[in-house]
């Protein structure tokens, strides 16, 4: 059919022009393990409200069948292996070798993102100020100005952002001093909230490294979302969780195998500081941690988009070398 009317061809070939260009962004976002169009838009869930003039937007969805995974390989000593290939590390998925290997490569300039959890609840009174201070140095070495960015949240019986997404290092260090302690501990809500309202919703179009930190004697006492819910919710936010105890009993207690359930399941690692000064050298173990992973990119074999969890196994084939990524992850659900 040919159009003659001017207003018509216009509109036509703007319809045409905005589909192509949407086609061509689904096809080339980066996923890993989900949609590669997120629902989220700017902070706010999907709308079914008819009323809402963003309900008459046409949205589109792909799904790219691509997981993504970030891990590191260790010596017996715990130093970091950083001149490894594919060839050296075997991969499963949900038990199966990948169909196929899409890309591997070492990463130590991913950007960033990153959640700073500090616990401000009774039990942490005695080392506040110096944890205060060691978190402050930390992000003074760590985030790079117009690539990184962090958040801050300080947590006893509820969650206060204190600072939200920001690579301003002034006011992320502005953040944790306003922090204040007492009160009880909810760490499983912490975790949970900032997986879900963060991390989940935060969707670049570009591979970021995903990170929590999390500062707490891991007792937990006053939670409405449990241990479980809050491994689920990082898996699903592809978040890693690295945790620095702030016990200094000198005693194995119930939170330390709490923080490390956490990290162990989201690939990440729990630190017991006894002395003040180690809890530095906690963060500054961290912060080389975050630039010396590899990451791999692969196609799961007999893959379906029916949301259970799959798991994930990275190991190594040279001998004395540990390999630490997370457990698994949710495929998406049609």
């Amino acid at each position: 059919m040919k159009y003659t009317n001017p207003t018509i061809r216009l509109v036509t070939l703007l319809l045409a022009t905005f589909l192509l260009v949407a086609q061509s962004r689904a096809q080339s976002s980066y996923v890993s393990g989900e949609p590669s169009l997120s629902a989220y838009n700017a902070g706010s869930g999907p709308t079914d409200n008819p009323d809402d003039p963003q309900s008459a937007i046409i949205t589109l969805h792909a799904r790219v069948n691509e997981v993504n995974v970030l891990f590191i390989a260790t010596d017996k000593h715990g130093k970091f292996v950083r001149d490894l290939n594919q060839n050296d590390f075997n991969i499963l998925d949900d038990h199966k070798p990948p169909q196929a290997i899409l890309n591997f490569r070492r990463e130590t300039d991913l950007p960033l993102h990153l959640g700073l959890l500090v616990d401000v609840s009774g039990s942490v009174d005695g080392r506040f100020d110096f944890e205060q201070n060691a978190a402050t140095s930390f992000l003074q070495h760590t985030l790079r100005v117009g690539f990184d960015k962090a958040f801050i949240v300080g947590f006893n019986s509820h969650s206060q952002m204190a600072q939200d997404y920001t690579d301003n290092v002034q006011l992320l260090s502005a953040g944790v001093h306003k922090l204040h302690d007492g009160g009880g501990t909810a760490l499983y809500d912490a975790v949970y909230r900032a997986c879900k309202e963060k991390f989940l919703k935060d969707r670049p179009d570009h591979p970021v490294r995903k990170a929590i930190v999390i500062v707490s004697d891991g007792e937990d006492n006053q939670s409405e979302f449990s241990k479980a819910q809050a491994i689920e919710m990082a898996q699903r936010s592809e978040v890693i969780i690295y945790a620095i105890s702030t016990d200094d009993s000198g005693l194995v207690m119930r939170g330390d195998k709490v923080l490390e359930q956490l990290a162990e399941a989201t690939g990440g690692r729990a630190f017991f500081p006894f002395k003040m000064k180690d809890i530095t050298h906690s963060f500054a173990a961290i912060e080389d941690e975050l630039r010396s992973q590899y990451v791999v990119s692969y196609k799961p074999a007999n893959f379906d988009a029916d949301g259970r969890y799959r798991s994930i196994e990275i190991s190594t084939l040279k001998k004395d070398l540990q390999v630490r990524a997370r457990k698994g992850y949710f495929a998406p659900q049609q």
